[in-house]
């Protein structure tokens, strides 16, 4: 089980207690009409300390002495959390990396990432591969990071020494992910690998989708002549059937062993009954979807724009908003962004050799880049449906800092928590171009479109480490992301 939270970082010292009483003359202050905490909205200024918040009072609390920078009505966040990144570092920094993927991440309001097993080369199967990442992750981060490990066919017995080298828990595919080097985990193994993970505490993380429905779809496609350049073609391949199978087949492990089970990226709203009735009944079960699914609409993706596909594929406008509906009643626990970038070559966006077609959506690499357009694009929806702020904070900040354990340091604006906080236009309108991108290659299924709400500067441990000014983004600061290791303590 993880012990109660001791964090460390990565370079081994132990992070500073919040201090208590008299605030210090090093304080300085940030003061909203809208800071956004637990309790709500309220005129506040933050105070912080070196690397913390110290303190979070009314403005006329504090002393004259005490520097203070006013924003006005742009309301203060708690530095976005995301658990589902794909950084692809070492081995695929042509894809993306470090120093790239978490420079979009604070230009869009992110100030902890947990990075994901795969994609990487190699994969992070095992400690010696952990510490690989950890030496190609040193010196690069704007932000700060924790790393998932990762469960595939026969390597249980890695498992807990991953926790016990400080992992936030562990990602696993029920079907061919896309790169040879991570290999899918089937039933009996994943039978294997449960009694380890449930040891541990900590949570396994699962791509929902089984080979079966998906397969016999594709054949009869191919064998109708279907036309893969249409988005209706694509859709089709990848039926409801293989989430609703593979997430009945988790919660059945899961009654079993009793592990935390947590499934990333829902896409479809036929599970939600089922995932109502786990927690009905008690199962260690948590959800998330991600902001295509709650953004994007199957009817209004047009043909060949291979730039919206992603797996589980983004399903019906009345799907959407069954999603949206499971959020607020709390069957659905957070957003992820699942930041999934390549180069522009493997979305077959154009034919770059002879035979090779365009448009295909059986041949594109299937993922959607969003560190840097997350916030926005959610909050011009919630302002559309009447959500506030805070619970849009909840679903990014809070629910996914406790999923990887990290809700001690970060996740909320109040005393004692790193002071990782977003200064956010939540009414500016801009139209999102390649400039608003930040990470290594600038392509969007969101480009050209017009989104509701700027992010005006981000705070990594009380130092702005990005800034909207005049002449665009800047990043003022060298990086100094730190990686968050987690203790953990295995039960008998």
């Amino acid at each position: 089980m993880r012990l109660p939270f001791n964090h460390f970082i990565s370079n081994g010292v132990r992070a500073r207690v919040a201090k208590t009483g008299i605030i210090s003359i090093m304080v300085h202050g940030l003061r909203s009409r809208r800071v956004v905490t637990p309790e709500g909205e309220r005129d506040a200024v933050v105070l912080i300390e070196d690397e913390r918040i110290v303190a979070v009072k009314d403005a006329d609390e504090i002393a004259g002495e005490t520097s203070v920078e006013d924003l006005g009505e742009w309301a203060l966040l708690p530095g976005l959390v995301d658990a589902h990144t794909h950084i692809n570092e070492p081995g695929r920094t042509e894809w993306e990396g470090f120093a790239t993927g978490t420079r979009a991440a604070a230009a869009g309001g992110f100030t902890t990432i947990v990075d994901m097993p795969l994609n990487c080369l190699p994969e992070t199967t095992n400690v010696e591969a952990l510490e690989l990442k950890r030496d190609a992750a040193r010196g690069k981060a704007m932000v700060d990071y924790a790393l998932w490990g990762g469960a595939v066919d026969g390597n249980q017995h890695e498992l807990e020494p991953l926790a016990l080298a400080g992992v936030a828990g562990f990602k696993c595919f029920l079907i061919y992910p896309g790169c040879d080097g991570f290999a899918e985990i089937d039933r009996a193994n994943l039978r294997l690998a449960v009694p380890h993970i449930a040891r541990t505490g900590l949570p396994l993380l699962v791509h929902a989708e089984l080979a079966g429905p998906i397969d016999a779809a594709v054949a009869g496609l191919n064998a109708s002549g279907a036309d893969w350049r249409k988005y209706a073609t694509y859709l089709a391949s990848r039926p409801d059937e293989a989430e609703l199978d593979a997430i009945g087949m988790l919660l059945d492990l899961c009654r079993a062993h009793r592990f935390r089970l947590h499934i990333v990226h829902l896409s479809t709203a036929k599970a939600l009954p089922m995932i109502r009735a786990a927690r009905l009944e008690g199962l260690p079960l948590t959800v998330e979807t991600c902001p295509h699914y709650l953004h994007c609409a199957a009817e209004e993706i047009k043909d060949r724009a291979t730039l919206s596909k992603c797996a589980p594929p983004i399903r019906s406008a009345e799907n959407r908003d069954q999603l949206w509906a499971a959020l607020l009643d709390g069957t659905l626990d957070l957003i992820a962004t699942d930041h999934s970038p390549c180069p522009p070559s493997m979305k077959r966006l154009t034919a770059h050799s002879p035979g090779e077609e365009a448009g295909r959506f059986d041949e594109a690499w299937g993922g959607i880049p969003s560190l840097s357009t997350a916030l926005p694009v959610l909050w011009t929806d919630c302002v559309r449906r009447k959500i506030p702020l805070m619970q849009l904070v909840t679903w990014m900040s809070a629910r996914p800092a406790k999923l990887a354990g990290l809700s001690v340091e970060v996740g909320s604006i109040e005393p004692g928590k790193h002071a990782n906080l977003v200064v956010f236009d939540a009414e500016a309108m801009f139209t999102v171009t390649a400039d608003d991108l930040h990470y290594r290659h600038p392509i969007s299924p969101y480009m050209g479109e017009t989104l509701r709400g700027v992010v005006r500067s981000t705070w990594l441990r009380g130092q702005r480490v990005c800034e909207r000014r005049k002449e665009g983004v800047v990043f003022p600061n060298r990086p100094r992301g730190r990686e968050y290791a987690l203790s953990c303590s295995l039960t008998r």
